[in-house]
């Protein structure tokens, strides 16, 4: 079974991601910032990993089964 992307709740609406937090960050991907809609959350392109805004939208048990949202995408 494929593991649901890692999940991480922010407090602001713009992220930066690296690929990092178990490894080093020179083993991650290149930094990328990610801006989060009125969707409220976004998705890295790189590493699927997950940013749900605090108190948005989308801050509830549900949130893995959402679509993908990379920065800037629309549903």
């Amino acid at each position: 079974m494929i593991q649901p992307p890692e999940i991480l709740r922010v407090s602001k609406s713009r992220v930066s991601c690296d690929g990092s937090g178990d490894i080093p960050a020179a083993l991650g991907h290149p930094r990328v910032f990610l801006e989060i809609d009125d969707h409220g959350y976004v998705d890295c392109g790189y590493c699927d990993r997950r940013f749900v805004l605090i108190g948005g939208p989308a801050d509830n048990g549900e949130i893995a089964g959402k679509p993908d949202i990379a920065s800037g995408a629309s549903l």
